[in-house]
């Protein structure tokens, strides 16, 4: 299975555990959360993150949710699901000087935010019993324990509500919590992906030089095998007319 497969299949995935998630905390934990299935993503590596945004206002339906980055995480990729009827926007913007990210890399130009607009006849209903997800895959993810990823919701009537308050340890849990996203510490193993491309290419690369090879002597072989035939044919020719 490919790697962009196994990412559809884990954002299908959590779209489905969110729910019964969802379903199950009630009204209560009704805010923009950020989900991710199975094991926590590495620092370093990427990560298949799902946003799921709800709709609180009984009278407006959500219309545009935009998600924050830190320029100080350096995430340099971020991709989207498409959905039908919202349009994306990735937006990278300069850093005023080169900061490390996961992997020890300096990055120039970081992910600030991704904003998600809904177009005309489309929208998250009014009420508390409609939501959407949005899922984005990022990297490379940045060396801390937990991604805090503000969301900005927008609603028809001109609401706008920020879910950007972090939790303090210890603290009840705030109005508009901001999304977040644990991640686990890098392994040896957390960049297996990359390094089975990288070797693949070197199985292709070898498997061609072979290629080239066996044609080569290939080749050889039947220009002396011609050669062998032609002196062949002359010593018994050369036979026929000493015999007469």
């Amino acid at each position: 299975m490919t790697n962009n497969a196994v990412i559809r299949r884990g954002l299908v995935l959590a779209g489905t555990v969110g729910i019964a998630g969802l379903l199950g905390a009630g009204v209560a934990s009704a805010h923009v959360t950020a989900n991710v299935l199975g094991s926590e993503p590495q620092q370093g590596g990427y990560g298949a993150i799902t946003f799921r945004v709800p709709n609180e206002e009984e009278n407006a339906a959500t219309v545009k949710v935009e998600i924050d980055f830190k320029p100080e995480y350096a995430i340099s990729s971020v991709r989207y699901q498409p959905i039908p009827g919202w349009t994306a926007e990735v937006t990278k913007t300069p850093l005023p000087a080169p900061v490390k990210n996961g992997k020890g890399l300096d990055v120039t130009e970081a992910v600030t935010k991704v904003v998600f607009t809904a177009q005309p006849g489309t929208k998250i209903g009014p009420g508390e019993t409609q939501y959407q997800d949005f899922g984005i895959t990022a990297g490379s993810l940045p060396a801390v324990d937990e991604l805090v990823l503000p969301a900005i919701q927008t609603y028809d009537n001109g609401t706008v509500v920020a879910w950007d308050q972090v939790q303090a340890a210890g603290a009840e849990e705030p109005e508009h919590p901001a999304p977040t996203v644990s991640l686990a510490a890098a392994s040896a193993s957390g960049d297996s992906h990359h390094a089975k491309t990288a070797a693949a290419q070197a199985a292709a690369e070898e498997s061609a030089s072979t290629d080239d090879t066996a044609r080569w002597l290939g080749g050889a072989g039947l220009v002396v095998g011609a050669l062998g035939l032609g002196v062949g044919a002359g010593a018994v020719l050369r036979s026929r007319k000493a015999s007469k």
